[in-house]
């Protein structure tokens, strides 16, 4: 069976039969005087590349040892194929993503080829997936990535264009390229003794001298979360921030143990990194869905969770779609079915606990494919076995959205309460580890304005 992924979909590569060495396949049909050539960048879950030698293209057709292979050109039919070997087994440890494009050789754009798609299979073998892209003015375009998840490799479509080539392209990853010298420049005038400082610099400058007396404790956590952003190039990132909370009667331990509380501190240690009003929005669903005002700030953190469960009894139901309808209307003013893009200047970081299974399945599927087309990222995090949240695996991985908006994982009690807790910087890596990504795909899809 053929997995067919649209943009921004993902399938695991044992899921579709591909245990071994895989083969990507780019494939179009060159116009006169037109034609594209292959890259590929193996990049960090920084989403950067070690150094220029992780570029691997026609001149340089091997990286890491061997593990990825650039196989060259051939005709099929009219069309034309490039292909990339990659032996996810061989690939290194600090090595998170293969990311394949292609640039034009010669004038023109990809509007200009028709037939672009990817195809990933086997060596020797037919195609397993599949996908088939749409472009316009691009001169440079990401077809696929394959990337770690875990133990797991998995395979996204993508179809991110570039205007400016392979530069551009390649300088997104970390790469060097060297382009013809430019004409010499007037001199320039002397730099100032001190660099200019960014307000956003200031305002988190500010805020660590505002924390180091009033709150010392979440000026560590403040920290951790800054230097987990830095790797990932969103050191001074502006967005919302949302805390999405199950209440139903399930929750009841880990209210009591603290574990809610644990995770909402870390969960405004990023929200004072985002968001410079320093308040995350909180939404409670369980059967009905609630907002409490004014949300989590850093007034009165050690006790919020606990305030809200005074305020707020545990119910009997789980209604993700609920909860979901009720962030989209507070963020975009509408939460009904939606197949066009909603641009925004701002992006919303949701962050959305629960410990099993919805009672609305099929809302809360029709809501986060709606929500593709909005600039709301959802990370959800099960508390229990893994085996339990088949459902979240499943949203997760949902084909037919406009670009994946959302990532899982699973902890238990013990990784947030135990003896031997998840670090504060583990956790902070796992809450943005498709967050970056998914940041460069709604910029190029037109989801987010800056």
């Amino acid at each position: 069976m053929v997995h067919v992924l649209t943009p921004g979909g993902n399938v695991g590569l044992a899921q579709a039969g591909l245990t071994g060495p895989v083969v990507v396949t780019l494939t179009w049909t060159p116009a006169p005087g037109v034609d594209a050539d292959l890259s590929a960048f193996l990049t960090t879950g920084a989403g950067r590349v070690r150094s220029d030698d992780d570029f691997v293209f026609y001149n340089q057709p091997s990286g890491a040892g061997g593990a990825v292979r650039h196989l060259g050109k051939s005709a099929r039919g009219g069309a034309t194929v490039d292909q990339v070997r990659i032996d996810p087994a061989a690939l290194p440890a600090d090595v998170e993503k293969v990311v394949i494009g292609a640039s034009l050789d010669g004038p023109g754009t990809f509007g200009g080829l028709s037939g672009l798609a990817v195809e990933v299979g086997a060596e020797g073998g037919a195609a397993a997936v599949r996908c088939e892209l749409a472009a316009g003015p691009e001169t440079a375009l990401v077809f696929a990535e394959v990337y770690r998840r875990g133990t797991e490799w998995k395979v996204r479509a993508v179809g991110q264009g570039f205007t400016t080539g392979l530069a551009g392209m390649a300088t997104d990853v970390g790469v060097s390229i060297d382009d013809e010298p430019a004409p010499a420049a007037p001199p320039a005038p002397p730099a100032p003794s001190t660099p200019p400082v960014s307000t956003e610099k200031r305002r988190l400058v500010d805020l660590e001298k505002r924390l180091a007396t009033s709150a010392p404790r979440m000026l560590s956590l403040v920290k951790t979360a800054g230097v987990s952003l830095e790797k990932r190039g969103l050191g001074e990132h502006t967005a919302r921030v949302a805390l999405v909370l199950d209440i139903s009667g399930s929750m009841a331990a880990l209210y009591r143990a603290g574990a809610v509380q644990r995770l909402a501190e870390r969960v405004l240690a990023l929200g004072l990194r985002f968001d410079d009003d320093g308040v995350v929005d909180v939404f409670l669903f369980g059967k009905d869905v609630h907002r409490p005002e004014p949300g989590l700030r850093l007034e009165g953190h050690q006790q919020y969770i606990a305030d809200l469960s005074r305020q707020y009894p545990l119910e009997y139901d789980t209604r993700y779609g609920a909860a979901m309808a009720a962030v989209r209307q507070a963020y975009f003013g509408d939460s009904r079915e939606r197949v066009e893009p909603q641009p925004a200047q701002v992006p919303v970081y949701v962050m959305f606990l629960t410990d099993g299974a919805p009672s609305d399945k099929s809302v809360a599927t029709r809501q986060i494919r709606s929500a593709s087309y909005e600039p709301v990222f959802w990370q959800f995090m099960g508390i229990g076995p893994e085996r339990q949240f088949s459902y979240l695996q499943r949203l997760d991985d949902l084909e037919g959205r406009y670009t994946d908006n959302a990532d899982f994982f699973a902890v238990d009690q013990d990784d947030l309460m135990g003896r031997r807790p998840i670090s504060d910087d583990a956790l902070f890596d796992r809450l943005m580890t498709e967050y970056p990504d998914w940041l460069r795909r709604a910029r190029a899809q037109g989801l987010l304005l800056r």
